[in-house]
């Protein structure tokens, strides 16, 4: 059996775990079905989702050691998926869509040339160790050599985020062209800062951390679209600001990428029963990175929510439960954004909340509930109407066993952001990714402060030992609960009606985010 990666298993039955949080969910006394609920809801246990994690490590281990979108991986995890569900007795459904496939084929190089020769360690396309220095996605290929300007660098940074360094084209006023742009990270999508570098004239760009506790390493990023010609890399603070100084220091930049249209998929599963204008719908992505077999990104919150779905199954919804499982998220959202992008506004407005879960089971975790009433006061605001039900929904659970919880913001970098950006109310959970853990979020769910939540994120050893059970179990009650409460609740979060085409952006703001589709 799996283990966590640092230190002993804090052992907790599903027995215990479960067995409240799934009771308070059940319609009860006034429902003459509330024993066949019950007994569906004990049915649901995590060694079945662990099961399914053990599936999709062999899916992985059988196709390159990944099941990122565009590849083979994806397609035998999506077949599982579907096959679990059509014994389970939904209707399912495979949406297919084109999507901008993307990979590094080589090391990336940068070195310093002049005037101390020095060279840089690159993260190597599987993500096994991360380097000085990472090859963004949907980088072009390229190798220069030529000398780095600097772009409205903020050094020493200050106490807090604040860079807008390269946001804004008269950033670049007197940038030379052919020359390296050095940028720092902060304040707008990677993608706007690399295609201004490159509208100046830059011959490559680096954007480095901005140099805060919890932003000083390389990071993986994305300029989120193909289009971009020259190399793009993210490097650590410390590399930025060697080559920041003396001006006029050269380097060679190096990037061999591919990238090409491919088709990939989303797995639609919906009851038989329910009524059809009160739609519950809850989603995870399928998808791992290409560097790896994505057991906790995001196997666990998908093989968690195919163990609900598949034992509830058995029972005869009022409200009719649809379930997804996204393609592409990876690269963007890019399954959930075709989906609500193509539903017509009266089948969007069917949908009376979306519930999210991403990452469920990170080994150094934290119980993160979407902050959907902004009570934390922290980046994006509060969700659309009703989201801040959905949040309490959760809080009940969790409280209810005892386990403490915090808020995570909505940043706009999971699967909620299509939904909420036509109005509709979400929420869910999330046990952290390359964010850091606070000492706070250590006195509550144990594990070690200033260390991330998952080490592992987006590397080839996001595996089966990257889980931490005790997380996957108390979530996995939490996605019974609530599926359980919104099937058969008569009220449900949100106003009765929404305005049609109602739309909010979601915006980035909070390190406990996933998926590095912003800055």
């Amino acid at each position: 059996m799996p283990s966590t990666r640092r230190g002993a298993f804090r052992a907790v039955t599903t027995a215990t775990v479960l067995a409240l949080p799934l009771a308070l969910a059940s319609p009860a006394g006034a429902d003459p079905d509330a024993g066949r609920q019950q007994r569906v809801l004990d049915s649901i246990k995590a060694p079945n989702a662990v099961r399914h994690l053990e599936a999709f490590q062999k899916i992985a281990d059988a196709n390159g050691g990944t099941r990122a979108s565009g590849t083979p991986g994806y397609a035998a995890s999506r077949d599982y998926v579907a096959n679990k569900l059509k014994a389970a007795g939904y209707n399912v459904s495979i949406q297919q869509f084109d999507f901008p496939f993307f990979q590094e084929r080589s090391n990336a190089v940068l070195n310093q040339t002049a005037p101390d020769p020095k060279v840089y360690a690159p993260t190597p396309p599987d993500g096994s160790a991360l380097g000085d220095f990472a090859t963004m996605t949907y980088s072009g290929s390229g190798d220069v050599t030529a000398a780095v300007q600097g772009v409205d660098l903020t050094l020493p940074p200050s106490p807090e985020p604040s860079s807008s360094s390269g946001c804004e084209t008269a950033d670049f006023a007197g940038f030379t062209a052919g020359s390296i742009a050095l940028m720092q990270r902060g304040s707008c999508d990677f993608e706007v800062k690399a295609r201004n570098a490159m509208a100046a004239g830059a011959a490559g760009a680096i954007i480095f951390n901005e140099g805060q506790p919890g932003r000083t390493d390389a990071f993986v990023g994305t300029l989120n679209q193909p289009g971009v010609t020259i190399p793009v890399v993210g490097a650590s603070f410390a590399t930025g600001e060697d080559l920041a100084s003396p001006a006029g220091t050269t380097v060679r930049l190096r990037t061999d990428t591919a990238s090409e249209i491919r088709p990939t998929w989303n797995v639609l599963a919906e009851s038989r029963k329910g009524d059809p204008g009160k739609t519950v719908m809850s989603g995870a992505h399928l998808d791992s990175v290409l560097a790896g077999p994505g057991i906790n990104d995001n196997g666990s919150g998908s093989a968690a929510l195919l163990e609900v779905a598949v034992q509830m199954g058995k029972l005869p919804p009022k409200n009719r439960l649809r379930f997804a499982w996204w393609g592409a998220e990876e690269l963007g959202l890019l399954g959930a954004e075709h989906y609500v992008a193509n539903l017509p506004q009266a089948e969007r407005d069917k949908i009376a909340l979306y519930l999210n879960y991403d990452m469920v089971a990170s080994p150094n975790y934290m119980f993160g509930i979407y902050d959907g009433d902004d009570s934390d006061a922290t980046g994006a605001p509060a969700g659309p109407p009703g989201s801040d039900e959905i949040e309490k929904t959760f809080e009940k659970y969790f409280d209810t066993l005892r386990l403490g919880h915090v808020g995570t913001d909505f940043t706009g970098r999971s699967d909620y952001g299509p939904f909420i950006a036509v109005g509709i109310p979400a929420g869910g959970l999330f046990t952290g990714a390359e964010g850091i853990k606070t000492e706070r979020e250590a006195e509550l769910f144990g594990g070690t402060a200033g260390q991330a939540y998952d080490p592992c994120y987006h590397q080839a050893c996001d595996d089966l030992s990257n889980i931490d059970r005790r997380a996957l179990t108390a979530n996995m009650g939490a996605i019974a609960h609530s599926t359980l409460t919104y099937a058969y609740s008569r009220d449900l979060p949100g106003p009765a009606t929404r305005t049609a085409g109602a739309k909010r952006a979601a915006t980035a703001g909070h390190d406990h985010g996933h998926g590095g589709v912003t800055k």
